[in-house]
């Protein structure tokens, strides 16, 4: 008897909010991380991408570079991509896919669960 079923690939995974969330949005639940590819009305069944390749908010000034390859996090508190964990306080977001400079306002990053 077979102990799994197959739904689909897992590119996106359904999530109902509690409130509004906007197209572009990050979401955290738990470890789970996704983004909101459309607007979606709280309490209506919506959608998060779990894979694919975004441009996501990162700092700027001395020290936010970001090279190709790098892992970075997501900082639910200022809503931005970090190059560490914050000791544990981040969420693991995906690596770099191509290098932002310290001028760049968004890093593009392959999304990894």
């Amino acid at each position: 008897m077979a102990t799994a079923r197959f739904i689909h690939d897992g590119d996106a995974v359904d999530f109902t909010p509690g409130s509004a969330v906007n197209a572009g949005d990050v979401v955290v639940q738990g470890d789970l991380i996704g983004i909101a590819k459309l607007d979606m009305v709280a309490g209506q069944l919506g959608a998060l991408a779990v894979t694919g390749v975004f441009d996501i908010t990162k700092a700027t000034g001395t020290g936010t570079d970001i090279t190709a390859g790098a892992k970075l996090w997501w900082n639910a508190t200022n809503s931005r991509v970090e190059k560490t964990d914050g000791s544990g306080a981040h969420k693991y977001l995906g690596k770099a896919v191509r290098a932002a400079l310290t001028t760049d306002a968004t890093v593009r990053i392959r999304l990894e669960q």
